[in-house]
């Protein structure tokens, strides 16, 4: 036996319940990685000789863009859940934000604000990416705690415990399954360094949008193999997972 007989289930997707109010993981996880982007963010821009201050700008509208982006998208790809139960829309605390729409809304956003604030869109693309990454990587640990999104069962050592009530009826006996949350967000890890690393070494060489098209391509990759993994229903088009 491995030192990892599994990974256990999480406890709930709650940290605090106090009456009606209701601390949830999912949310607290995506506002410190938001809080770690800008940070990031904003230590990319000084790097570039640019007044890290404008990364209030940038934030104003990439933050709002990619929520919004995120919720459209996953109400588009998964209308079934939603038609017919118009107050299910806006409960994000419930998961629901596809990465696609992040990155497109957060992307149209980034543009507004970088406008605004004086920055060649494509330089602000670049001072975001690494952020933007690392965000994801902790951001993906609320799928762990609300117990979606995971991949098909496995034996292996570190194989995710889900509840009966989380498993899709065609593995109800299944026990332990691929943690795909956790693959994603180890890559998003080893993106975000070879990011840094470029950034450090490169950035004054390489034309502006170059770290964005990296993070775009290593993004992809990687979510290409794990879309093969998840079990969960998905829009799919021409036999292909449309995430």
């Amino acid at each position: 036996m491995g030192l990892l007989a599994s990974i256990p289930a999480p406890p709930g997707p709650l940290i605090l319940e106090l009456g009606s109010f209701k601390l949830r993981w999912y949310g607290t996880l995506i506002a410190i990685g938001i809080l770690v982007a800008f940070q990031l963010g904003r230590r990319e821009l000084g790097r570039r000789g640019i007044d890290p201050e404008k990364a209030y700008t940038l934030a104003a509208w990439c933050v709002p863009g990619g929520v919004i982006g995120a919720r459209l998208y996953h109400i588009a790809t998964d209308w079934e859940r939603f038609s017919g139960h118009p107050e299910r829309l806006l409960q994000v605390w419930n998961g629901g934000l596809g990465m696609p729409g992040v990155i497109l809304g957060g992307a149209i956003g980034a543009a507004i604000g970088a406008r605004r604030a004086g920055i060649a869109p494509l330089v602000a693309f670049d001072s975001v990416a690494p952020g933007l990454i690392l965000a994801q990587a902790i951001g993906r640990f609320g799928n762990y705690f609300n117990q979606e999104l995971f991949g098909g069962p496995t034996d292996l050592p570190w194989g995710l415990e889900v509840d009966p009530a989380f498993r899709p009826d065609a593995y109800a006996t299944a026990t332990t399954f691929h943690p795909t949350f956790l693959y994603e967000s180890l890559w998003d890890l080893a993106i975000c360094a070879a990011l840094l690393l470029l950034a450090r070494a490169l950035w004054q060489r390489l034309p502006a949008g170059s770290l964005f098209a990296l993070y775009l391509a290593l993004y992809g990759a990687g979510r290409v193999v794990l879309e093969g993994i998840r079990i969960d229903p998905a829009a799919m088009i021409g036999g292909l997972r449309f995430n």
